[in-house]
This record gives structure tokens, C-alpha cells and sequence, in this order.
């Protein structure tokens, strides 16, 4: 079992190649959950073109942060949340870290939920009929408990199990494409205008590259640090970025077979043949349990990263613990599935804004950090109002952007519900922060202990 969490990865602890990143997030990305971004698209009034355009675009200006992030953990041996503190402070961070943990937690309990859905699908199919609260329960703690496992082992297990699940869902999409093909109607769909559009465009950014850029030094951190920087980025965007590109394409096409292919319990599976439908339960399962893995282990470092002094092992328990709870609500709550939903529909507010800064401070540095100031709780510069400013600042921009179901800002309704949120978090946030930063960047060689 893994003992370390965001401390420092000596070098001498260092392993593997860049190349296990594509797996790993291949491994992540490649699910059910990415299908159903590609349906939701259409069902947004696109075209099937519109659709692909929309998922071309958003995820090419997404998943370049994920890569970036990549590349700052291989550097540096630390989770991406723990590098921020550079721009926050080593305790102002610490919000910034409570903000990626409820992210992470959201995620898992909506994969939970799908996980439980599924699995009492499964079981109507064979033979096994119930919908009562004993039944909900059992599935979801038997969940829990085979979601536990390769968080709490650790990085290498993570690593070596996306490594081998990612042929198997490869293989799986490959015969749901083709069996999806011959039915989709590449014409259908509606004709959106320009506002609808872009509300596209951010779903997809939003569900995709800018969820998982704070997860990217989590996974390379354990690289040696004379890794390609090259590689290193193209391996962890290529490893995003061509499954989210296929499978939403995959999914706007299933989109024009089925009206309520946004469901994939009930809706999607009407566009698959009758045999196809419990392998595709099946794969919905294991690879929400592969996205939920990777989730679960970042959402330790992040709960460790908000100032919470906890093992990893434990974090990752307690974590475990909150996202069953909710789980739980969720399957017994008609109205907790919509609140669900809307608050994952809200992280782009503190997210962009986030992305902004992290970009811009590096910007700054060059790339270079004192890695061993990260985590020194005595020196100076513990809250950095510059970073903590520009962060309020560009979530306010983002809010006044935002179109999403429980809010509207004033900017999106003056533009007909056009949705700019990340651009604008993103933009306003790192020029606010490059104009109040002036502090003196010393540039160090990058030592480990």
C-alpha cells in the first residue's frame, strides 16, 4: 500500500515511462459517461455536424491542460492541487483544495449512482426482480467495497490496472460503434444558433479536459525527472483527448437513433441490439469503477492538499465514506439526482478561474518552482491575496457568463443565453492575478529530498 500523499517523490523513487500516462487516462476517459456528453450535445438542439464541431473544438482547448498539469508533476514529484500553493500560498491554497475535493466527490457519487442503476438493471435481466431500498443498499456497498480497493493500494496498482482495462473498453466501444453505425441518420438533429453553441462547447469542456486538469501531476508525479517534457504532454493529452473525441462523436450518432439516449440505463441501450444490452451494462460497471479509481485516489491528495492532516490511505477511506452517503440520498431522493447535476453544472465558476492562475504563475516562474517551499508552513508568504483575489475575481466573470439550469448570469441572458463562463474565468482571472503579482520570482534548479 502506498504510504505517500502529496509529500515530495524522491528521486530515487521515481518509476516508469510518459507513455503510461496514455494508458492511464485512456483507461480513465473511455466510458459510458463520455458517450452520453456526445448525446446530451445533440439533445441540445445541434445538428449531428454542429455536434462534432462543438466536441472538436472543446476538447482541443481543454485537454492541453491536462497535459500541462502532467508536466508540473513530473518536475516537481507533487500533486497538481499542492503546486498551486505557489501562486495561493501554502494556506491559501487550502480552499483551492476543498473546491477540488467536493469536485472529485461529485463525480463519484454521479458515477455511484450509475454503478447502482446499472447493477439493479442487471440483476431485473436475470431473473432477479426488486426495486426495494435492501436491495439499493446492498449493491451499493458492495460497490464501495470493489471501489476501495486500487485507490487504497495506491499509484502503482492504479497505474498497471487503467493499463489492461483500456484494451478491454477499447474492444467494447469497437463493437458498440459498429453495431450503432448502420443506424445513425448523420442528418438528423435540429440546426442550433450561435448561444446554443457555445453553451456546447463548454459542456464539453467543462465534463472533459478542464474536470481532469487538476488531476494531471497526480499520475505523472512518480515519472523520473529527466522525462521527456514532450512526451510526457502529448501521452497524457493524446490519452484524454482521442477517447473523448470518438466517444462523443460515438454518442451525438447513438443521439440520432435514440431520443433519450441521455439516459444510459434505459435510454441509450434502445440503440443497441437486444444481445448487446448486458455486455453494455457490463462495460457501463467496470468502467464507471475505472473513471470513479482515478477520481477517488485524487480526491485523497486533494483532501490532503485542503489542509486536512490525514494519511492518504485514510483520506481515501473517509472519502469513500462521504460519496456513499450521498449515493445513498441520491437513490432515494427524486429531486437529488437534478441537484447532483446541477452543482457538477457549476464547478467551471472556480474551476477556469483556477486554470487561469495555474497558467499564468508558471508563465511567470518559467516552469520553475521551489518544490520544498510547497510545503514550508513557517515562512512568509502563507496567504497570497494576488492569487486569492484573482480567483474571486474570475468566478465572479465566470458566474456573470454562466447558462446553466439553477443560474443564469446577467451576461449569458444579455447575449440570448450565450455561455462564455470558462473564457471568461479563465481570461479575467490570470490577468488579474498577472497584474497584482509582483513579487520577485527567484528561479532555483528543482531539488528533491
Amino acid at each position: 500500500m502506498e504510504q505517500r500523499g502529496i509529500e515530495l517523490v524522491p528521486a530515487s523513487e521515481r518509476y516508469g515511462r510518459p507513455r503510461d500516462l496514455l494508458f492511464l487516462w485512456a483507461g480513465t476517459t473511455t466510458t459510458v459517461f463520455t458517450v452520453v456528453y456526445g448525446t446530451i450535445v445533440v439533445a441540445m438542439g445541434l445538428s449531428f455536424w454542429q455536434a462534432v464541431a462543438a466536441i472538436v473544438i472543446g476538447n482541443l482547448l481543454a485537454f492541453p491542460l491536462v497535459g500541462f498539469s502532467s508536466i508540473q508533476g513530473m518536475q516537481h514529484g507533487t500533486s497538481t492541487m499542492a503546486i498551486s500553493r505557489a501562486a495561493y500560498g501554502n494556506k491559501g491554497a487550502r480552499v483551492l483544495g476543498f473546491f477540488g475535493w467536493l469536485n472529485m466527490v461529485g463525480f463519484e457519487a454521479g458515477g455511484m449512482v450509475m454503478i447502482t442503476l446499472a447493477g439493479l438493471t442487471l440483476l431485473k435481466q436475470a431473473g432477479v426482480e426488486g426495486e426495494g431500498l435492501g436491495l439499493k443498499v446492498a449493491i451499493v456497498l458492495i460497490a464501495a467495497v470493489i471501489q476501495l480497493i486500487l485507490p487504497l493500494i495506491g499509484h502503482a496498482a492504479v497505474m498497471k490496472a487503467q493499463k489492461y482495462l483500456t484494451w478491454v473498453f477499447v474492444a467494447m466501444f469497437v463493437v458498440m460503434a459498429v453495431l450503432v453505425a448502420p443506424k445513425a441518420n448523420l442528418t438528423a438533429g435540429g440546426s442550433a444558433d450561435f448561444s446554443t453553441f457555445t453553451l456546447a462547447v463548454m459542456l464539453v469542456m467543462s465534463g472533459g479536459g478542464l474536470s481532469w486538469a487538476p488531476l494531471g501531476g497526480d499520475y505523472s508525479r512518480y515519472l523520473p525527472v529527466d522525462s521527456s517534457k514532450k512526451a510526457v504532454f502529448g501521452y497524457a493529452f493524446l490519452g484524454g483527448f482521442v477517447p473523448y473525441l470518438l466517444l462523443m462523436i460515438l454518442g451525438a450518432a447513438v443521439a440520432t437513433v435514440v431520443t433519450n439516449a441521455s439516459d444510459p440505463i434505459s435510454g441509450l441501450p434502445g440503440a443497441l441490439p437486444s444481445w448487446f444490452v448486458v455486455p453494455y451494462l457490463l462495460l457501463t460497471v467496470v468502467t464507471l469503477f475505472a473513471a470513479n479509481t482515478t477520481d477517488l485516489y485524487s480526491s485523497g491528495l486533494n483532501l490532503q492538499a485542503a489542509g486536512i492532516r490525514i494519511k492518504r490511505w485514510a483520506a481515501v477511506v473517509l472519502d469513500l465514506i462521504f460519496c456513499v452517503i450521498i449515493t445513498f440520498v441520491a437513490i432515494t431522493s427524486d429531486s437529488f439526482n437534478t441537484m447532483l447535476n446541477a452543482f457538477l453544472g457549476l464547478v467551471v465558476v472556480w474551476l477556469a478561474p483556477w486554470a487561469g492562475i495555474y497558467v499564468t504563475d508558471w508563465l511567470r516562474r518559467k516552469g520553475v518552482y521551489d518544490a520544498a517551499s510547497l510545503f514550508d508552513e513557517s515562512g512568509p508568504g502563507q496567504i497570497r491575496w494576488a492569487g486569492l483575489i484573482a480567483q474571486a475575481v474570475g468566478m465572479l466573470a465566470a458566474g456573470l457568463w454562466l447558462n446553466s439550469s439553477v443560474y443564469v448570469g446577467w451576461l449569458s441572458s444579455a447575449t440570448g443565453g450565450s455561455d462564455l463562463s470558462i473564457f471568461a474565468g479563465f481570461v479575467v482571472a490570470g490577468v488579474v492575478y498577472a497584474a497584482l503579482d509582483r513579487r520577485a520570482v527567484p528561479v532555483k534548479e528543482l531539488a528533491h529530498a
